[in-house]
């Protein structure tokens, strides 16, 4: 079935977050889309459906709801958080509106009453205090005290607050939802999902509590602008199944809006997508940078372009009416008219214009400082410059366009894209989002910013590479850099070659020190399971992490466990890493969905996941500055070998540096 043709020059175009986002920042891509949009003259708005459909949940008309459904139940049927909720139901339907208020920053008078431990009711996320117990005084006092220390009362209670809709997200997945999560929702429908069968199933399903909400206020968004174009970002698994939910509606209410489904989880997981029951809900699926496709798909839609130059586009193609059990009616077909990208200096300034940004979140979830920065306080993402300058980590996609396409903009554009936004939504705070800012770029825009005298607070992802000395470092600082991320991965100089990063041990202890110096903070990303890393390899990377938090290089971090994907160079080229992959399921022609992830087989017959155990512990630990001076082999649960690492190994770099 074609697209229509008919809608004039300048159709009026939406563009909605999916739940479920980050609750504190609005996810960027709809203010990218919606600048970008506007620069060229189109009639775009935007929504986010994601802090809608939470709002709408945590108010005292959704936990009304949500009691009355779980009253409705027979008592057998009512789990332990259902019954909870039930018992403390009056409790929590008066304290949710104040709650709600003080994370949003509109009342932090309630902060008295939260922290007294007597407002709020408690579920069992509560229990998680115990892990803060002060090593010194494990018998007494407030547990948060040694944890939140001088931050004060404002963060205890943002952390008590944090807790109580943990433990009401946890009664709305027991007793509404079992898919149901903030972040995660219905995750496992679309992660790495070989077919489209189980999300098919789910949507063909009775809806829930939480999809009638959604329902709703997907309709409420569309009367509101009544779009000829609704465009629906996925960054991410967790997003997937609610964006199909509101394409849904969207269809039943007016079949002749065009859907289009773009992000991140798009561009990395339906690349090889040939299933045409996508197309029941979406009429169009991109790939990659936005720009350019949207451009050329909207001029299709005004008759100005024939189907043929559409660009990184999936559109289905043949007879719709015929669908069988064995293979869906329709055939997808992928059009990438070969046009160059919209260059970066030229894709306008994203705007917030449309959003609510007096309405989110600032939540305290873990005591990580570089992770309480990711849902703590309203942060503007900006990119400094599209892809990545490196693009050669072999875990990484480097091949894939959101990393392999290089293309940066100049300082006096990317400040004044940073003027203007601090103008529009009074928020001096960016996070740039770039997979690795470029050292000269980050030094051209500090230039900039101390030039005309921009006063903003700044964080983002950087390569801990030599280009990294004092100087600039404090230069970052002075413009208004606050944190740096960067990847540490194995913490072995061994396992850094293969992975192709770039980087040695003793020049991350190098450079990380001297962003230290400077005051900002510094943010370790560690992995572990790495292709060929073995039980030594894992002891000997935790020393060199403990001798990094030691020697004060470090003061966050966080080991993730390595995962193979098909576009990464160790997906493709496996027998280089030494491992061999798992078949892909191969459903059948018509029927692929998503692929991304990929297993594998390790020679090396490492229990990774018992590792992780005992390193998440440690990592713990040393962010609270207990065990610094300890063994590293009393982290884990079963004998390890003692580490190879000279315990001045660290010391000794920072005095030759």
């Amino acid at each position: 079935m074609p697209l229509p043709t008919t809608l004039g020059a300048t159709p009026r175009i939406l563009s909605v977050i999916a739940p479920m986002t980050q609750l504190n920042t609005p996810y960027p891509s709809t203010a990218y889309l919606t600048g970008f949009l506007r620069s060229r003259g189109h009639l775009a708005v935007q929504e986010d459906l994601a802090l809608a459909l939470a709002l709408k949940l945590l108010s005292r008309d959704g936990l009304g709801a949500v009691r009355d459904r779980i009253l409705a139940m027979p008592e057998a049927q009512r789990g332990p958080m259902a019954q909870g909720f039930l018992d403390n139901a009056g409790r929590y339907l008066a304290t949710i509106g104040p709650a709600i208020a003080f994370l949003q920053g509109r009342d932090s008078t309630v902060a008295h009453r939260i922290v007294s431990r007597t407002f709020l009711p408690e579920g069992p996320r509560f229990a998680s205090l115990d892990a803060y117990e002060d090593p010194d005084d494990p018998d007494g006092g407030d547990p948060l005290a040694w944890a939140f220390g001088a931050l004060g009362q404002q963060d205890r209670a943002r952390h008590l607050a944090t807790l109580y809709l943990n433990d009401l997200a946890d009664v709305v997945r027991e007793a509404i939802d079992p898919r149901f999560e903030f972040v995660r929702y219905a995750e496992s429908l679309a992660m790495s999902q070989p077919t489209f069968d189980p999300l098919a199933q789910a949507l063909a399903a009775p809806p829930t509590l939480v999809d009638a909400l959604l329902h709703d206020l997907t309709m409420s968004a569309f009367d509101r602008h009544r779009p000829e174009v609704v465009l629906v970002s996925v960054p991410f698994p967790g997003a997937v199944y609610a964006a199909f939910r509101i394409a849904q509606a969207i269809k039943a209410h007016a079949p002749a809006t065009v859907t289009v489904l773009g992000g991140g989880y798009v561009n990395t997981e339906l690349r090889t997508l040939d299933d045409p029951r996508v197309f029941d809900f979406f009429d169009a699926v991109t790939l990659d940078g936005g720009e350019r496709p949207l451009l050329s798909l909207l001029e299709h839609l005004s008759g100005r372009r024939g189907p043929s130059r559409l660009v990184r586009t999936f559109v289905r193609t043949g007879p719709v009416d015929a669908d069988t059990s064995d293979r869906p009616a329709g055939v997808v077909q992928y059009v990438n008219f070969i046009e160059p990208d919209i260059p970066f200096e030229e894709v306008g300034t994203p705007t917030w214009d449309g959003l609510p940004t007096d309405r989110y979140l600032s939540l305290l979830d873990m005591l990580n400082p570089m992770h309480r920065l990711w849902s703590d306080g309203r942060w503007n993402k900006l990119t400094v410059a599209h892809g990545c300058y490196w693009k050669k980590c072999s875990f990484c996609d480097v091949g894939l366009d959101y990393i392999g396409r290089y293309d940066a903009a100049s300082a006096e554009v990317l400040v004044d894209r940073i003027e203007a936004i601090v103008a529009e939504t009074g928020q001096t705070g960016f996070h740039f989002v770039d997979e690795a800012a470029p050292p000269k770029s980050l030094k051209a825009l500090a230039s900039e910013l101390q030039r005309r005298g921009t006063a903003i607070s700044w964080w983002g992802n950087v390569r801990f590479e030599k280009s990294y000395g004092r100087e600039l470092c404090e230069q970052l600082a002075d413009s208004g850099c606050i944190a740096i991320s960067g990847g540490l991965e194995v913490a072995s100089d061994r396992l850094l070659a293969l992975m192709k990063k770039g980087v040695s041990v003793d020049q991350v202890a190098r450079v990380t020190r001297s962003f230290t110096e400077a005051g900002i903070l510094v943010h370790a990303y560690l992995m572990y399971g790495f292709p060929t890393q073995t039980v030594q390899d894992t002891v000997d990377a935790l020393e060199y992490v403990r001798q990094l938090f030691a020697e004060g290089c470090i003061q966050s971090g966080y080991f993730h466990r390595f995962a193979c994907t098909v576009h990464s160079p160790v997906g493709l080229d496996p027998a280089a890493y030494g491992v061999t992959l798992r078949p892909l399921p191969e459903p059948g022609p018509g029927r692929v969905f998503a692929r991304n992830d990929i297993g594998f087989d390790d020679p090396t017959g490492v229990d990774h996941d018992a590792l992780g155990v005992g390193l998440r512990k440690a990592l713990y630990n040393y962010m609270h500055g207990i065990g610094l001076e300890e063994d590293v082999r009393q982290w884990f649960d079963f004998n390890v070998p003692k580490t190879r690492v000279n315990r001045q190994r660290i010391a000794r770099a920072l005095a030759q540096g």
